[in-house]
């Protein structure tokens, strides 16, 4: 099977975006991974499929599909580069887009700046919806929102646990004493909360550096994929979770490896607006094997 493909990057979250508005496109896990393997593939941290809608008011169907071969609810930075995509290609001449993914609809906005900005819809807190099992923990309260802590080896951290439509849990790197993201244990502390026993769904790990009430710095390991240069659920996450706790304002700009992303938040059920690049790299074309054997 060959498929023409696009190769495409937020803020460094970079994708393999699939045209499937024209005919279904049925891959196996291990060829979305062969996909996204940066030595014997075409390399990216997660793949997007572009699908044709039915629904009334609804403009396309959004898939994600992490590098490990796995389909996710959502992706922040994918969602503008789906939205530069199919206007870009001819499928559509809309600058507002409604788009059904797996965890609802989102609506991205093309700007006259080049940058696309997205209503993630409104952030959830109930654990039971992210999913979290908080039974029988004892949350910290800091400006009134709940921090949850976390048994990692021989240490507990706190961390704030919320869903964009994606699980998420962020830790604020002060509160283990450390003022450098640079040198935040990300490496080590992300595998272990990614993976962490209390998140039946496995889980986005944020650490967050507060550097003004409008300033964060990000890194985050996502689910499926390790530390990626920018994660734009992740940042929405972050600003939700320093402006329950009072440390934010309500328009924050967030500085990922990649480069920086604007998110807002008015608070209560409002919903997270993002705003940041999405980049064309290349097109191309890829041979699949019917059965990928990847080291």
């Amino acid at each position: 099977m060959t498929l023409r493909f696009a190769k495409m990057h937020g803020a460094g979250n970079d994708f393999v975006v699939l045209d499937a508005t024209r005919a279904p496109l049925q891959l196996t896990p291990a060829q979305f991974r062969f996909l996204a393997d940066r030595r014997f593939g075409v390399g990216a941290d997660q793949i997007l499929i572009v699908e044709a809608s039915d629904e009334p008011g609804v403009d396309f169907r959004y898939r994600i599909v992490n590098a490990d071969g796995g389909e996710v609810e959502q992706c922040g930075n994918g969602a503008r580069c789906f939205a530069r995509y199919v206007r870009d290609a001819g499928l559509t001449a809309k600058d507002r887009i409604r788009v059904r993914t797996l965890s609802g609809v989102i609506e991205p906005r093309l700007q006259a700046d080049g940058r696309v900005t997205v209503d993630m819809g409104a952030p959830i807190f109930e654990p039971a919806r992210v999913p979290f099992h908080d039974h029988g923990l004892v949350p910290h309260k800091v400006g009134g929102f709940e921090l949850w802590p976390l048994t990692l080896g021989t240490r507990s951290v706190d961390v704030a646990v919320l869903s964009m439509g994606n699980p998420h849990a962020v830790l604020d790197i002060a509160r283990i004493g450390c003022d450098d993201l640079a040198r935040a244990p990300v490496a080590d502390l992300g595998p272990q909360i990614e993976g962490h026993t209390l998140f039946p769904k496995r889980v986005n790990a944020g650490f967050m550096q507060v550097i003004g009430r409008n300033h964060i710095s990000l890194r985050v390991y996502e689910r499926g994929a390790g530390e990626t240069l920018a994660c734009g659920t992740g940042a929405c996450a972050a600003v939700v979770a320093g402006i329950r706790q009072g440390l934010l304002d309500a328009r924050v700009d967030v500085d990922t490896r990649g480069g920086r992303l604007t998110i807002e938040w008015a608070g209560g059920d409002a919903p997270v607006l993002m705003t940041g690049p999405a980049v064309h790299v290349f097109d191309g074309d890829i041979t699949l094997p019917n059965h990928p054997n990847l080291p």
